[in-house]
């Protein structure tokens, strides 16, 4: 019987020097919990004289336990209803170092020490060619961060990755994102000089493409003989599979023993995309590890679909070989089945937690139950507090410990109460989470932490067991968030109601100030877009306007430069027309003369000599060569009237009947 009690009091000692690490962390801002140990060790766990090394007595960090200022500071609605944090439990409980160690005061941040060390988030819309990233960050990270998940999200080194649209310039990796004053929303575009588009659009498209795959798995159930047919998206992990099908045969994920997955399956966080496994469809099936029985595993009258991790195995078997019966330890009998918990212990997806308990949530209390948002907690603070100020909700968090005696009388008769349904549904975002495992209260203080500071994760902490379950109401401002109030279980659904009114009506009153300041905004950006408008139209009417007169001159030069080259094309034709004309005859020479008289359009003529044996042709290149080309003049004879162009110019000046001499005229043609 002594070593069960040397056990208990050994893990009652890891259970205080663990809650005190994490209430040393809240009050000094420090995450690594490796370094808080460390600090906590290095002053032999004396919280007082940790804190004092960490920050300087003389900022005022400890408070007495008689101070009346809450939790949430001195000017906190929620301090009148939270309780005031009590003494720290490690003060008697850890090895004497000084008289410090026995003090009775409760180590607190001021309120605006603690606001000061929220960190600030920034959203970041990072444009890469035809692809667009969100990243959300604190401000305390670097350029550098940002690049790492750019890294991950467009498999793009961050060695060849420059990321452009800093309003100051270009910056350096190191660069802290609170150094350039930036404000909540940023846009930004990443250029890959070294990258050619081609590939890189190509393995996108690629990866694109088999991640849109839906896998038909067929899993057979040896045990039950059952088989089951159900569609996974690529994306899908083999954790995730199998915890599907834990839900369904009722086998743990440990216990589960499968046959088909590939050889390349071999770690459980795989996508089904990158395992190797046949698409579109690949058989499986599963039975229970054979493995002795142990007083924790169901049995066949009782089954219990409840995980625990190998570490929680390891500590019952420790008792059981004390000698110790698990009943005794957990306060129930052999025969008695623990309940399937709220939310499955280390998910590694907050929104697949959710699910889990929105489902549990249902089976023990029925479909009457406030709608719980799917997504991590600050995907839910998003939706309640970033949007239109007509479209912001105050944001209830629900945190259940089935410890409690209070759960499900709270569940039941509050929380599936129709009228606070209604009223839930109506005017908040209710997001909702499970502390019964220690594993995921610490994830939610980090994620509050983050959230909304250390203060509320340390009021959080202060709460006992029997004190849950609690209703955190939290308003969103402009600056940071406020929590309105914490409802404890020990409530009625009058009394609930009534603090939900209140914290409306409080949330009203800062919405309608809102809303006046967003329609101010708004007009004052509808005047600047429409004098923008105008602005710009006047612009484009003055660009259009120029750009008629420059096409204008434009057609001008052209049509000019056509004239030019034109008339110098038929100068050419006509200097070589009139180089290439046979010399005039002489009259005395033996052979018959022609002489022709040419009357111009302008009344001026044209004489000369020609053999009577010579061409019409040639007669039609001396007339091209004063300037009168065949194809825009005719050549006619006086009486009789003939059109000397239509003849045959292979004909000769006798046979034209143009000899000895002849007057003809010039006319255009039509």
């Amino acid at each position: 019987m002594s070593q069960v009690k040397g056990y208990v009091i050994t893990n009652l000692r890891q259970q205080i020097l663990l809650d005190l690490t994490f209430l040393f962390q809240a009050c000094t801002g420090i995450d690594n919990i490796a370094e808080a140990i460390t600090l906590l060790e290095l002053n032999n766990w004396d919280l007082v004289a940790a804190i004092n090394g960490v920050i300087p007595q003389e900022n005022g960090i400890l408070q007495s336990e008689g101070s009346q200022t809450g939790p949430f500071g001195d000017n906190s609605q929620a301090a009148s209803t939270a309780p005031t944090a009590p003494p720290s439990r490690a003060a008697s409980s850890s090895p004497p170092s000084s008289s410090s160690s026995s003090s009775a005061f409760c180590p607190v941040l001021p309120s605006r020490q603690i606001v000061e060390r929220q960190p600030r988030m920034l959203n970041f819309h990072v444009e890469y060619r035809t692809r667009s990233v969100e990243v959300v960050l604190e401000d305390a990270s670097t350029v550098g961060d940002i690049k790492q998940i750019l890294e991950t999200e467009l498999q793009v080194p961050v060695s060849k990755m420059q990321l452009k649209g800093w309003k100051s310039g270009d910056v350096s990796d190191s660069t802290v994102l609170r150094s350039l004053h930036l404000p909540k929303n940023n846009s930004l575009y990443v250029l890959t000089p070294d990258i050619a588009p081609s590939a890189t659009t190509s393995q996108s498209s690629v990866q694109q493409e088999s991640l849109n795959q839906n896998y038909l798995l067929i899993i057979s159930h040896r045990e039950a003989q059952r088989e089951y047919s159900l569609n996974f998206p690529a994306t899908r992990t083999i954790q995730e599979v199998k915890r599907n099908i834990s839900d369904l045969t009722n086998i743990p994920v440990r216990h589960q023993q499968w046959d088909g997955w590939p050889a390349s399956a071999s770690d459980d966080s795989m996508t089904l995309a990158s395992s190797g496994i046949s698409f579109p469809c690949h058989h499986l099936s599963v039975c229970r590890r054979s493995s002795p029985a142990t007083a924790l595993e169901p049995t066949e009258e009782c089954t219990d679909v409840h995980m625990v991790s190998d570490s929680e195995g390891d500590d019952f078997e420790d008792a059981s070989e004390f000698g110790v019966d698990e009943s005794e330890i957990f306060g129930m009998g052999s025969s008695s089945c623990r309940k399937s918990p709220m939310m499955p212990e280390n998910s590694e997806n907050e929104g697949d937690a959710l699910l889990h308990f929105t489902a549990e949530f249902s089976s023990r209390y029925g479909d009457c139950h406030p709608v719980f948002f799917i997504g991590s907690l600050e995907a839910a603070s998003q939706e309640a507090f970033y949007g239109k100020a007509r479209d912001r909700k105050l944001l209830a968090i629900y945190l259940h410990n089935d410890d409690s005696v209070l759960s499900n009388v709270f569940c039941s008769q509050m929380m599936c109460a129709e009228s606070i349904v209604s009223y839930l549904s109506q005017n908040f975002i209710t997001w909702a989470w499970d502390v019964t495992k220690e594993a995921n209260k610490a994830r939610l203080l980090t994620m509050c932490t983050r959230h909304f500071g250390s203060v509320v994760a340390q009021t959080i902490r202060t709460y006992k067991t029997d004190q849950f379950p609690l209703l955190l109401i939290v308003m969103g401002k402009r600056t940071s968030n406020e929590v309105l109030n914490v409802i404890q279980g020990n409530t009625t659904v009058d009394e609930l109601m009534m603090r939900l009114m209140g914290a409306m009506e409080i949330f009203t009153a800062q919405q309608q100030e809102d809303i006046r300041d967003e329609d101010e905004r708004e007009a004052r950006e509808m005047v600047k877009r429409e004098q923008d408008e105008a602005y710009r139209l006047s612009l484009e009417a003055d660009r259009k306007k120029r750009e008629a007169q420059e096409r204008e001159e434009a057609e001008q030069v052209r049509q000019e430069r056509i004239r030019k080259e034109q008339e110098e094309e038929r100068e050419a034709i006509r200097l070589s027309l009139e180089q290439a004309l046979p010399p005039e005859p002489n009259e005395e020479e033996g052979e018959p003369v022609s002489k022709l008289r040419i009357r111009t359009p302008s009344g001026e003529f044209l004489e000369r000599r020609f053999l009577g044996s010579c061409k019409l042709q040639v007669l039609f290149d001396f007339v091209a060569s004063k300037g009168y080309p065949s194809d825009e003049f005719k050549l006619l004879t006086t009486f009789p009237r003939r059109n000397i162009t239509q003849l045959d110019p292979a004909w000769t000046l006798l046979e034209a009947k143009l000899f000895p001499q002849e007057t003809l005229f010039l006319e255009a043609k039509e």
